[in-house]
């Protein structure tokens, strides 16, 4: 297991204590494969993963844990096109914008140094305060692109 995984359950562990909650072995299963899953998944796409582990977990509690962990900071819950909600890692993970493919929906995220910096201009022009914000770009993937 990687130094961010260890650190990843400590802090989720230290979070749990700090609000009288108690860990559980159905959370520490879904903690696990929530950090070992794609950065881009779904509730139900977790709960298949997690019921390869415990049969006994539903979809309730890994929503309720889902909840957790994104209170927790461990994880942040992102609504794409059409109504699709995904929840991707947050710790110890740096900002960054995302390409979705209309077509298949596949996300792919990217670094752009120069639209950040673009970012910040436009809002010093416009006498803004950024505090945060995201950029999500949709079109066609590779494998999805018309001819």
């Amino acid at each position: 297991m990687g130094p961010a995984k260890v650190k990843a359950r400590e802090e989720f562990a230290r979070y749990l204590q700090e609000n009288g909650l108690k860990g559980s072995q159905q959370r520490s299963h879904i903690l696990e494969s929530f950090l070992s899953m794609p950065p881009h998944l779904s509730a139900e796409e977790l709960h298949r993963q997690v019921a390869t582990v415990d049969e006994g977990i539903g979809l309730s509690t890994i929503y309720r844990t889902l909840r957790l962990l994104c209170d927790a900071g461990l994880a942040k819950q992102r609504h794409f096109q059409e109504g699709r909600s995904c929840f991707e890692q947050a710790f110890e993970h740096h900002h960054h914008d995302h390409l979705i493919c209309v077509s298949c929906g596949r996300i792919e995220e990217f670094i752009c140094e120069e639209i950040e910096t673009r970012q910040d201009q436009v809002a010093d022009q416009h006498g803004f305060t950024l505090t945060h914000h995201r950029l999500d770009l949709y079109g066609h993937c590779a494998d999805c692109k018309p001819e």
